[in-house]
C-alpha cells in the first residue's frame, strides 16, 4: 500500500506541472529560496480576481533571468533581505484577460487601492495596460525586498502594480527609508543584468533576454 501511495503522489506531481518550452525553467528549481507572491493567482490584483492563463502559483523564467534572479538573491542575502516576486512569465491569455477587462467602464472594484486617480478610459493612453507585455517573452520580473528577520516588504513608497506617479522610479517625493530601499533594489538588479522601468519601481527586464521578440502563451502550472 505504501508504494501505491508514493507512487500516486508522484504521478499527481508531476500532472500539475509541464514540460516548458526549451530555454525556460521554474524559479523554484534555480532558486527556492527566493519568495513569491503571484497575484494574478488570487483576487488581490487590480482586476480583482484570478487572471486567465494562471493556473498554480509558481514561478517561471527564461533560464537565463533565473540563474541572474538567483544571483541577486545571493547578494540580497548577505544583507538579511529575500527577494518577493509578484509576477514573472505572464502568458498571452492573460494579457489578453487585462485588455477585456480594461474596457469594461463599469467594473472599477479595485479601483481606490490600484488606480483611484486614473479613469479607467485613460488606462491604455497613459501606457498601463497593453495589448502585449514584456512579461509574455519570459524575461520580465515585478518583484520587491522582503527582510527575512521580520518577513515584511521594505517600504518602497507605493505598492505594487499601483498606476501612478509615485510609482516612477524618479518620484521625490518619498521618505528618506523609502528612496533607500528603492536604491537598493534598482542597484541590486542593475548590477546583475536586469534594466529597470522608468514607470514602475518594481518592474524589471534581463538585458540581451533570449527571446526579445517572442511572445508565449503556455499557462503557468
Amino acid at each position: 500500500m505504501k508504494w501505491i501511495f508514493s507512487f500516486f503522489l508522484l504521478s499527481t506531481l508531476i500532472l500539475q506541472s509541464q514540460n516548458l518550452p526549451d530555454g525556460f525553467s521554474y524559479v523554484k528549481d534555480i532558486d527556492p529560496t527566493i519568495q513569491r507572491e503571484l497575484r494574478y493567482c488570487n483576487h488581490n490584483n487590480f482586476v480583482g480576481t484570478p487572471v486567465n492563463g494562471y493556473i498554480d502559483d509558481v514561478l517561471i523564467t527564461s533560464t537565463l533571468t533565473a540563474k541572474a534572479l538567483k544571483k541577486v538573491q545571493a547578494e540580497l542575502a548577505k544583507k538579511g533581505y529575500s527577494l518577493k516576486i509578484f509576477d514573472a512569465y505572464r502568458p498571452q491569455t492573460a494579457v489578453n484577460h487585462f485588455v477585456k477587462w480594461a474596457r469594461v467602464m463599469k467594473d472599477t472594484i479595485m479601483k481606490q487601492q490600484y488606480y483611484p486617480k486614473v479613469n479607467k478610459r485613460h488606462l491604455f493612453k497613459l501606457g498601463y495596460i497593453a495589448t502585449k507585455s514584456g512579461h509574455s517573452r519570459g524575461s520580465s520580473v515585478d518583484l520587491t525586498i522582503v527582510n527575512i528577520a521580520t518577513g515584511k516588504e521594505l517600504d518602497m513608497g507605493s505598492p505594487y502594480d499601483f498606476f501612478g506617479i509615485s510609482s516612477h522610479i524618479t518620484f521625490q517625493k518619498l521618505t528618506k527609508t523609502q528612496k533607500k530601499n528603492r536604491s537598493l533594489l534598482q542597484e541590486s538588479m542593475k548590477k546583475f543584468g536586469f534594466r529597470p522601468y522608468k514607470n514602475e519601481w518594481w518592474h524589471f527586464t534581463l538585458r540581451n533576454e533570449p527571446f526579445p521578440h517572442t511572445y508565449f502563451d503556455f499557462p503557468i502550472k
